[in-house]
């Protein structure tokens, strides 16, 4: 059972470097989900795949993709068999944990102007203190015309932040739990110091919403219909002396999203069953709402594809599913050799020792798991041995220890035959997540072999 590091397996690293300066650049700029979708979109397009909604009809080698409220992206090759056949499905979610503005979020305090947030997914509160942010959304004016804004990754733009008390004075901070030294609403990012000249009340505040209206032309109350998120700024950048892996924000599951889709685009020849990759939104908050895993888009799309690939029915619909084969591309927990307490090494992932597939996820008892069955673990087994690809089992950590979730168990509620499939990650939720380009490499070949077979 032992596994070989990938990188003995490699005569030279070419390959490997290559394809992860293409995913350095996706989650440097793809921050957020919209921004992902945006990416994905480019890189779909420049392989020739063409919007669903251009075609009457399908027929095998068609490209395809379709796009749900631009924060979820399909794209499919359909391939020689029946639609009903099944397909062979990679699903991974490119929402990642953030900070996001509330509704009415500005204010001033002792001549600062701040805005509140609201964090998003599971984070550590105080990671998020004392580092470079950027802001990232889309403001929806009364109009109906979107303005999307964009300030902190661009090296001329200015950043934003959080402040933590200063170490001479925390005595009685430091007393408190790591849960509660930063609280919830102490997140609240520092936006200016400057006064507005001619204002009676709040004049830093009203300096802040004038440079905003300047350039964006939109009012505070504007902000009501507002999707801003605050995520790290900067690019994803080598890490360690050998550059053998990537640090950067969204590895979870940004990492898995860009392999996965990868892996569909770069397919040369027509696939048996048709291939496809589909990025989702809210896994972090339960894959809930019309972006995420639980809505009926991805059903809907389906049902648009046999319509026009033969005739529409819903038995026909349930017999696609059912004979339907997924991955569900997400990140497993990597061994970190500071924390070798929390982990029981037989079945824990390494860093530089391939895809993961974790048979279920959930917590403690495996609650809200997805427990993938015993024969398609063989059929994977089969085909990565097959290629040549390097493969390791694990769970998320010691039974008692703690536990998470995936999309896995949705769509297996589908009667899809579902395994969760992914890179193992150090620091996963935090500003700065660390994957090995080897991995990501391995990720990206197991799941071009899997939509292939």
């Amino acid at each position: 059972m032992y596994r070989k590091n990938i990188w003995e397996k490699y005569d030279n690293y070419e390959k490997i470097m290559e394809f992860n300066e293409g995913y350095k650049s996706f989650i440097s700029v793809g921050k957020t989900e919209r921004l992902c979708v945006n990416e994905a979109l480019k890189l779909a397009i420049a392989k020739g795949f063409k919007p669903l909604s251009s075609y009457k009809e399908l027929k095998a080698g068609d490209k395809v993709y379709s796009i749900n409220r631009d924060k979820n992206i399909c794209v499919f090759v359909i391939g020689k068999k029946p639609l009903q056949d099944g397909l062979n499905i990679l699903g991974a979610h490119i929402d990642s944990p953030r900070l996001d503005l509330k509704q009415n979020p500005f204010y001033e305090s002792t001549n600062f102007a701040l805005a509140d947030t609201h964090y998003y997914g599971g984070i550590k509160k105080y990671q998020w203190v004392t580092i470079p942010l950027a802001m990232h959304g889309v403001i929806y004016k009364k109009d109906g015309s979107m303005v999307e804004v964009h300030i902190g990754d661009d090296l001329n733009d200015p950043i934003v932040g959080i402040s933590d008390l200063l170490i001479h004075l925390a005595g009685d901070q430091m007393q408190k739990t790591a849960s509660k030294v930063i609280e919830g609403e102490d997140l609240d990012i520092t936006l200016g110091s400057i006064p507005l000249k001619g204002e009676e009340k709040d004049k830093v505040k009203a300096n802040v919403l004038k440079i905003v209206a300047d350039k964006y032309n939109v009012s505070e109350e504007d902000f009501l219909s507002a999707e801003i998120e605050i995520v790290p700024a900067g690019p994803a950048r080598d890490y360690g002396l050998d550059r053998s892996m990537v640090a950067g924000y969204g590895h979870d599951d940004r990492v898995c999203a860009y392999t996965s889709l990868m892996a569909v685009l770069d397919l040369e020849e027509i696939p048996n069953n048709t291939a496809c990759a589909i990025l989702v939104d809210k896994e972090e908050v339960g894959s809930i709402g019309n972006t995420g895993a639980q809505s009926s888009y991805f059903i809907n799309v389906i049902a648009e594809l046999l319509n026009l690939t033969t005739k529409y029915n819903d038995l026909l619909l349930r017999r696609t599913l059912t004979n339907s084969k997924m991955l569900s591309s997400d990140v497993s927990a990597g061994v970190d050799p500071l924390y070798l307490g929390v982990n029981e090494n037989k079945n824990s992932a390494f860093l530089g020792q391939g895809i993961v597939l974790n048979k279920y996820t959930g917590s403690r008892g495996k609650g809200g798991c997805n427990d993938a069955n015993p024969d398609f673990i063989a059929y994977l087994r089969n085909i990565f041995d097959n290629n040549n690809i390097s493969f390791q089992t694990a769970e998320l950590g010691k039974v008692d220890q703690g536990g998470g979730g995936t999309i896995a168990y949705i769509l297996a509620n589908l009667d899809i035959n579902v395994i969760d499939a992914g890179i193992p990650v150090l620091n996963m939720h935090s500003p700065q997540e660390i994957v090995s380009k080897a991995d990501v490499y391995e990720a990206y070949l197991a799941y071009k072999a899997f939509v292939e077979a």
